[in-house]
């Protein structure tokens, strides 16, 4: 029955020794009760072995005086007797779980002695020993120094104590590292040692409690992350499971260096370990829609050092009904849902307006809530009627008053909303499917409401027949199409750019300073009470999450997108392009297909017909004629039927870096570092026209609609419209410059998304520019490679721009807000791909083709191709046939094997 969550907050269990509770000592009613005594930093607690008897639990501050008792019944100092039980003489005494039943401490007050006989009596003086230094510092006047001094005591046992080695599981393991730490639970923290082989981590507390050693084998982990424990980076949480919410254990750490070694020395020994995803690769499988609003939320609220086993930053989940009296609910009107772009404490007009009247009025540092959306008082509100003894350890064995309890949604919703003081969110669970939290099903004594009504289930909402009802609709709800287009604001709000600074006042999302990381220092702090007052409410007040956007999040794809009237005008221009509906079946189901077995591209022909790298190919549209360009100035045609080269033609003596088929089939395009852009007649075998459009080589070049969309070297990025012919015997065309994108420095690559409404370009600088081409005007400049940006194109819902450089980076970029969502390493530069939004072929520096699992973060597939770097790439449209060029003059033509 006994529990840490007996102890008080920071108590410490000590050790614990097999005794009987004298009662009546010396008198014809002497009663011996056989049970343990617990030795604690700021109390004793004696459990009885008959769970009839209730815990009995004496605070060492209301101790009057400790002794050993003598022969004759007297209690005398433990200094002057030589034998006997210990006596503890107090003015206060707490019964804890009588009969084993859940329920507020009782407490008696008055002058009482209580006496307590060893088992072994030689034990005696080194348990009074310690109960005397102990009282001591409990009876200090000032709380730091009482915090010191334990501190002092903790240490000093732990520095006697090592792992005992005899609990490895093995005598062949190796010892990889050891040192102080305390397990964290909700609560509580209980300190021991640490202790990492080369198979198993280990935590042996010094208490031996709740068992003598935690063991977890190493390859049994799955996810490990750095945590923040009371605002400092001190702590290490350890999964064995992918998707479980509790961890098998959370550790803290005396020095950030220790937690550091450890996860490192974790880390190096997994195979299977899932490395730490950033928040923009969940965000990127988010927007995606491959996974859940639910379990996003999970992710970003782990990211930001959320766990469930610290209820000072427990997850944090929103509101998102504001409809809680209808006897339905109608998740197809935007009135069910409330407005997730402001916090809890605007959505009342009249509340913000006094709350803001009071901020401005407010010296610095300056606060619009003087309570938090999350604290563990917050999180135990929900939880009483699952976790009752946490709700009485955090109240010293009390429960709320029954009127300030959870009792009813709908009245917990109305406070939130009209309360002077109350601003709090909700919790997973609100989303789960466990309806524990909302019944008492542990019969608790809850305490009696006005009016004489008893605590005991939640009242749930009119449209809720039943607690499961109840959780299914607000999962419906949290999935709906409402809040799927509208989370990105609530997430702005509590991890994002609103959190904090600027962003934050304007949201009316300003909290008091000590919530926030980096608020305070409390190494700087030098005086001790102050120290211990800065933590305390650090631990209990609530803690902003760490932020982990500082940018606008984008909105979650779906398939209605906003009107122009809703959006600004390059995310109007994007909704002329395919959506993710628009495709014909079998297209679409071609392409999923190709791309889910991109892993097994095949070899099948491969061909040198150039002097040179390769630098660019297009191909006929029925598939037959194959024309490449390269640095050895030429533009040949390939016949893929007959494997015969069949033109080879020389515009100039310098290398051509880019070609493009004009619809028809019936001329060829060639961009030259000689500055020009050349046209190629087909059908009648001769050079058609020049366009002498730049100041320095032309480095890439796009066709859609009539216009020509050409990249240099001189800075800019020029947008010409064809004039058609005036007569047919009239072969030259004419162009006329409708746009000219300036940059900083030379343009490296370009590409167009599906509708031709947005043009990414890639600089030598490492920059990527998004253009609207509607109206000429540059939406996001990223510099987000270190080195020439070597590729960048637009995914076929013109979302994101996937990026790759010199540096070995492929980025991928929101083309709503311009944020860097996803960034993935490679050993090399990747010098070109190919991708479906989700999954990237591309070609290395070193000439492998890379198979890249975007949401999964991870590189899927090596694929061994040319001897030297992979230049260009192509793909058809239904995905099945793949070509590529070389450094090592190579074309090569891949199949996909099913």
């Amino acid at each position: 029955r006994f529990s840490l969550l007996l102890l008080t907050l920071e108590e410490y269990y000590f050790e614990q020794h097999t005794a009987n509770h004298i009662q009546h000592k010396g008198s014809p009613s002497e009663r011996k009760i056989r049970g343990s005594l617990k030795i604690c930093s700021k109390s004793v607690i004696f459990e009885p072995d008959a769970i009839s008897q209730p815990i009995i639990k004496i605070p060492l501050r209301d101790c009057i005086k400790i002794g050993k008792h003598g022969e004759n019944g007297a209690s005398r100092h433990f200094a002057k007797a030589k034998s006997g039980g210990i006596s503890l003489i107090c003015s206060q005494v707490y019964f804890i779980k009588e009969h084993n039943i859940v329920a507020p401490y009782k407490i008696e007050r008055g002058e009482m002695e209580y006496v307590f006989e060893l088992d072994v009596s030689g034990k005696v003086e080194d348990v009074l020993e310690n109960l005397l230094q102990l009282h001591r510092a409990s009876c200090l006047d000032k709380l730091g120094d009482q915090t010191a001094m334990i501190t002092a005591i903790l240490q000093s046992r732990l520095a006697r104590t090592s792992f005992d080695k005899n609990r490895f599981q093995s005598v062949s393991e190796k010892l990889h590292m050891e040192c102080k730490a305390e397990m964290v639970t909700p609560l509580v923290t209980n300190p021991g040692h640490v202790c990492i082989t080369d198979t198993n981590l280990y935590f042996q507390p010094l208490n031996g409690h709740p068992k003598p050693v935690v063991q977890i084998t190493l390859q049994d982990i799955r996810r490990i992350y750095k945590r923040r424990h009371g605002l400092m980076p001190l702590g290490l949480e350890v999964f064995c499971t992918e998707d479980d919410l509790c961890s098998d254990i959370y550790l803290k750490f005396c020095e950030p260096r220790d937690r550091d070694d450890l996860y490192h020395c974790i880390a190096a020994s997994l195979e299977r370990h899932v490395a730490e995803h950033t928040a923009e690769s969940y965000m990127l499988q988010w927007q995606r829609g491959l996974i859940s609003n639910y379990r996003y939320l999970l992710h970003l609220n782990s990211l930001a050092d959320r766990s469930c086993s610290d209820l000072s930053q427990y997850p944090v989940f929103p509101w998102v009904i504001r409809d809680y009296h209808s006897s339905a609910l109608d998740l197809s009107n935007p009135g069910t849902f409330q407005d997730l772009s402001k916090p809890v404490g605007a959505l009342n007009k009249e509340r913000l307006e006094r709350l803001l009247t009071r901020y401005q009025e407010m010296p610095e540092p300056k606060f619009m809530y003087g309570s938090h959306y999350s604290s563990p008082g917050y999180v135990l509100f929900y939880l009483v009627r699952i976790a009752p003894e946490y709700m009485l350890c955090l109240q010293n064995g009390r429960f709320d008053h029954a009127d300030r309890m959870f009792n009813s949604i709908a009245e917990t919703w109305k406070n939130c909303l009209d309360g002077a003081t109350d601003f709090k969110e909700l919790i997973p669970e609100f989303y789960g499917d466990d309806v524990s939290f909302l019944v008492n099903s542990l019969k608790l004594d809850l305490g009696k409401r006005q009016g004489g009504k008893m605590v005991d289930d939640v009242e749930l909402p009119p449209w809720a027949s039943s607690p499961e009802d109840f959780l299914q609709k607000s999962k419906d709800a949290l999935e709906s199409s409402y809040v799927s287009e509208h989370l990105h604001e609530w997430i702005d709000l509590i991890f994002g750019y609103k959190q904090k600074g600027s962003g934050a006042v304007g949201a009316h999302n300003v909290f008091h300073p000590l919530t926030y990381e980096g608020g305070v220092d409390l190494n700087s702090i030098e005086d001790p009470d102050e120290k211990v007052a800065m933590l305390t409410q650090i631990l209990e007040f609530g803690q902003t999450p760490k932020q982990l956007f500082v940018t606008p999040h984008p909105q979650r794809i779906t398939t209605k997108l906003k009107s122009l009237s809703q959006t600004s005008s390059h995310n109007a221009s994007m909704a002329d392009s395919p959506g993710e509906e628009s495709f014909e079946d079998l297209t679409e189901e071609s392409k999923t297909l190709a791309w889910t077995n991109i892993t097994k591209l095949q070899l099948h022909e491969q061909y040198k017909i150039h002097r040179e790298a390769v630098t660019g190919i297009a191909v006929s549209c029925n598939g037959s004629s194959v024309f490449t360009t390269s640095q050895d100035s030429t533009l040949k045609m390939f016949s893929k039927e007959s494997k015969m080269l069949q033109r080879s033609i020389s515009f100039s003596n310098m290398a051509l870096s880019s070609c493009l088929l004009l619809p028809g089939d019936a001329t060829v395009i060639s961009s030259s570092w000689d500055n020009n852009v050349y046209f190629y007649s087909i059908a009648f075998g001769r050079h058609q026209d020049t366009l002498m459009g730049h100041d320095d080589a032309v480095s890439k070049i796009c066709w859609h609609d009539n216009r020509l969309y050409s990249a240099s070297w001189d800075s800019t990025v020029k947008v010409w419209s064809a004039i058609p012919a005036e007569t047919p015997s009239t072969r030259r065309q004419r162009f006329h410059l409708l746009a000219e994108l300036e940059h900083d420095v030379g343009v490296d690559t370009i590409s167009l998304n599906a509708a031709s409404t947005l043009l990414v370009s890639g600089t030598k600088e490492g920059t990527v520019s998004i253009w609207d081409l509607t109206a000429a005007t540059m939406l996001h400049q990223i510099p987000c490679h270190s080195g020439t940006v070597c590729d960048a194109a637009f995914s076929p819902d013109s979302r994101h721009v996937l990026s790759t450089g010199e540096d070995g980076r492929l980025n991928v970029i929101d083309v709503q807000t311009g944020m860097l969502i996803s960034s993935l390493p490679s050993e090399e530069p990747q010098r070109c791909f190919i991708w479906d939004g989700n999954s990237v072929l591309s070609g290395s520096q070193s000439g492998e083709l890379l198979v890249w699992d975007l949401l999964g973060a991870k590189l899927s597939e090596r694929i061994q191709g040319h001897t030297g770097a992979v230049t260009c790439i192509w793909m058809n449209e239904q995905c099945s046939s793949i070509i590529t060029g070389g450094d090592d003059r190579q074309l090569m033509f891949w199949k996909l094997q099913y």
